[in-house]
């Protein structure tokens, strides 16, 4: 593809300020690197699993509001975690991170364990426990 090619459609990652690098063949005919904002079959791709994110994270929220589940799961979404990545960064097996999505099992934890799981967020533990905590 030829430099002037490459394409420019508008895109998820051009609203984070992101491109991504393409090659393409310059004016005398060698290959250059180029900045891309993406091209449109790859940007509903991109706009679709964002969507899809946003839905788990919002659904996350109101079972958390609704009591359903603990705000581990919450902040485990937000952060596009899934259980696995998050039981290693606390060090824990999953089924126990698991069973911290319980409500009961949650108000139940230990500060420490709440300090582990607020520092994989990087938030404090009272915004831990409370998702609405400073807005």
């Amino acid at each position: 593809m030829k430099k002037k090619d490459v394409p420019q459609d508008e895109s998820g990652l051009e609203k984070d300020s992101i491109k991504e690098i393409c090659y393409a063949v310059d004016e005398k005919g060698d290959y250059t690197t180029i900045k891309s904002t993406g091209w449109d079959p790859k940007t509903i791709a991109l706009d679709n699993a964002l969507q899809e994110i946003n839905e788990r994270i919002n659904d996350a929220k109101a079972r958390v509001l609704n009591g359903e589940t603990s705000p581990v799961e919450y902040y485990m979404e937000r952060h596009k975690m899934d259980i696995g990545i998050l039981a290693s960064y606390v060090g824990k097996f999953q089924w126990q991170v698991k069973r911290h999505f319980k409500v009961k099992t949650f108000n139940n934890l230990s500060h420490k364990m709440l300090e582990k799981y607020a520092d994989v967020f990087d938030i404090s533990v009272e915004q831990l426990k409370d998702i609405n905590y400073g807005n």
